[in-house]
């Protein structure tokens, strides 16, 4: 479990982000001001949240008494290109500008995380070179899919929602968290586009093979193979 520190004063936008943070699965530790975030252990924490300006001092203090190699993540209202520079050139490993959505910020802590090797899929595939499904088979090595012995042709995003979806079978992914580790946040579409490619995969399929979970999101249910 990635543990996260998160330095935030803001009444309105701190408790917010503590709740979606912990609903997603990570430990986190809040500091309200400059002080208390000084006086923490980073070499406990996977990655910290930190707001720019604080109710005694500016968050670009604490970067110059972090030592470890660990990601920051800068949360500031300032837009201007030479504050990001700055924050950057300070040791951020990322900016985000307020306000913003809580999914693009999980999808940005997990790419920091990732470049870390703190977090990787839930069953990580390094060792892995083919799912076998009843009759449905994946070679990731050569990203090729077969159903029934025949050969499906998969575009790069569909290969890789099937590859994520099929890892981790009977599994429930919402459409933001699929969002998350298919697309990312660069490219970040709508909800709409995880509708759009499970539709297509389930007709170059011919199976219902990936379920809708009502008012929830998706998973892979190997039975239906």
């Amino acid at each position: 479990m990635p543990n996260i520190l998160l330095v935030e004063d803001d009444k309105s936008l701190g408790p917010v982000l503590e709740q979606t943070l912990t609903s997603e699965g990570y430990k986190i530790t809040v500091c309200t001001n400059l002080a208390d975030a000084k006086e923490q252990d980073f070499k406990v924490f996977d990655l910290i949240l930190l707001d720019w300006m604080l109710p005694d001092g500016q968050g670009l203090d604490l970067l110059k008494v972090i030592n470890e190699q660990l990601p920051v993540i800068m949360l500031t209202a300032r837009t201007d290109l030479i504050d990001k520079v700055l924050g950057l050139e300070s040791g951020a490993s990322d900016y985000i500008t307020k306000p913003f959505e809580p999914r693009e910020l999980l999808a940005r802590i997990r790419v920091q995380l990732r470049e870390q090797n703190v977090i990787s899929n839930d069953n990580p595939t390094d060792d892995v070179t083919e799912y076998v499904h009843n009759e449905l088979v994946m070679n990731l090595t050569e990203r090729r899919v077969f159903y029934h012995k025949n050969e499906i042709t998969l575009t790069k995003m569909e290969f890789d929602l099937l590859q994520l979806l099929s890892a981790n079978p009977k599994q429930i992914f919402s459409r933001e968290k699929l969002l998350d580790q298919v697309w990312g946040y660069e490219n970040y579409p709508t909800t709409r586009t995880v509708d759009t490619h499970v539709l297509q995969l389930r007709q170059k399929l011919h199976n219902d093979l990936i379920n809708t979970v009502r008012g929830v999101g998706y998973r892979f249910n190997p039975d239906h193979v």
